[in-house]
Parts: structure tokens; sequence; C-alpha cells
């Protein structure tokens, strides 16, 4: 049997199979070929790709961060409802940080860790982990040289530098240098379900302070923590996420009472 084959770039072969046996003719039969890719089509290929890489990228880190957010809100649902269990049993809420002579000595995150949560030896590393962990905080040293934590107690009110002896906020009452810091009463806090206590701390240091947004975004990167909101556990422990703006530049009266315990402006502090 003889085969004689013609070749075409890009397209079938043409075979002629000679049977000796038989003496009719030819047979013709079509034979496959293999076809590669050109460069040029490889290269579409990849544009494609890259193309629809950028499209749904942007969607992805939406949705991760939005889980994120999710998570924070859960944080701070738990620390709220650690202040509240704090606050039943004390009657008052925790000091910015009280000597070793108090009741509850230490600084507030450890009255809540143990008043709150009733852990008697804390971990050292435990603002590091679980509901004290904001998924989106950015993990920091911060000035001091400790580990930057993620969320911020109200100390000092509506004022970004606050004053030890006249605070409007949860720091407490300077009583001595042994005490440091007498509570807050609960009847001190005028309207609890208005009064935020516990919030995304976007520069990692241990209090929640209405400070400029320039500065929060350049410490913390605030705009980008959690979509352009901040997350806020109440006195009364429910948790809301208002806008950066509403918690950090408005000037009005709905916005300012909600840093300060006797639930008034104080426009005249600022």
């Amino acid at each position: 049997m003889l085969v004689f084959c013609r070749f075409w770039p890009g397209a079938a072969a043409l075979c002629v199979r000679r049977n000796p046996a038989r003496a009719t003719g030819f047979n013709f039969v079509m034979l496959k070929t293999t076809r590669a890719f050109t460069l040029v089509e490889l290269l579409v290929v990849l544009a494609i790709i890259g193309m629809l890489a950028a499209l749904l990228l942007p969607a992805v880190s939406r949705s991760k961060g939005k889980g994120q957010q999710i998570q924070c809100i859960s944080n701070l649902r738990q620390l709220g409802l650690g202040l509240q269990n704090f606050a039943s049993d004390n009657h008052v809420y925790p000091s910015a940080i009280a000597g070793t002579n108090s009741d509850n000595p230490g600084p507030w995150y450890i009255q809540l860790q143990c008043g709150g949560f009733d852990v008697s030896k804390p971990r050292t590393n435990f603002l590091s982990e679980g509901v004290w962990r904001c998924p989106s905080a950015r993990p920091s040293v911060n000035k001091s040289g400790g580990t930057s934590i993620s969320y911020g107690y109200n100390a000092f009110g509506c004022l970004a530098i606050g004053s030890l002896t006249n605070a409007l906020g949860l720091l407490g009452h300077l009583a001595s240098f042994s005490v440091l810091f007498e509570p807050v009463k609960e009847t001190e806090v005028q309207v609890p379900s208005d009064m935020m206590a516990i919030g995304d701390s976007m520069s990692g240091g241990v209090f929640f302070m209405r400070t400029s947004l320039d500065y929060l975004d350049r410490t913390g990167r605030a705009s980008a923590r959690h979509q352009g909101k901040v997350t806020v556990a109440f006195c009364d422990g429910h948790v809301e996420s208002p806008t950066l703006k509403s918690a950090f530049q408005d000037t009005n009266d709905a916005a300012l009472v909600r840093w300060n315990r006797d639930h008034l402006p104080h426009r005249d502090r600022l």
C-alpha cells in the first residue's frame, strides 16, 4: 500500500492511498493535524483574563471588607455585653485606670476583662486575639512602644485633648496618686443609649477620641478600615456604625452629645 499526502498550513492534510490489490484506483483520506496557538492569540487570551481579574478584584475586596466589618460589629457587641455586666455588678463604669488599692485595679481593658468577662487572670496577649482584635486593624506598635490595640475607650468625651480633672467621657474622677481615678457612676451617664463607650481605635491607642480625620487617616487608614464608617459600642451595650464624618467631624448637637456623659454638646470647649 502506498500513501501520498499533501499538507496546507493551518488546514487538514489530504492523503491519497494506493491499494495495489485493487485496480479501481485510489482512496482519498482526510487526516486531521494539530494546530497550536499563535503568539497573538495567546496575548489576546491573557489580556481577557487580565480584564476579568481587574473587574472581579474590587468586588472581592469589598466582600472581604464587609465580612471584616461584620466580625468587628460582633466583637464590639460582646464588649458591650461585658460593659453591661461590669456596670450591673458594680453600678459604675470602668475608669481609664485605677490604682492597685482600688476594687478594680488596672487600665480600663483589664477592668473590663476581669469584671465584665469574669477572667481572673487575663492572658498577657489577650488584646491581640478574640473579641479584642478587629480583623481590619493593621498590627503595629504604638508610640509608647507597646502593641497597638483595636478598640479604645471614650475617656474624654468630645474634647480632642482630654482634661484629667474635667473630662466629659468615662475617664473617671481623679482621686489620688494611689487610687488614681474613681469610676463614673451609672447615674452620671444621662442617656446610656446615646453615649459612645468603646470604638475603633484608628491609631492603635487605648482611647477612643474625637480627632481630625486627616490625622486618623495618616496614623490608621481610618477611611479604608470599615469603608468610611466606624464601629462603636454604646453604654447600654448596643452597637452602631456611624460614618466617620458623623463621628469625628460634625459639630451639630446630635453628633456632639453622643460623646458626653451629661448628654450636652459642650461646643464652647471644642
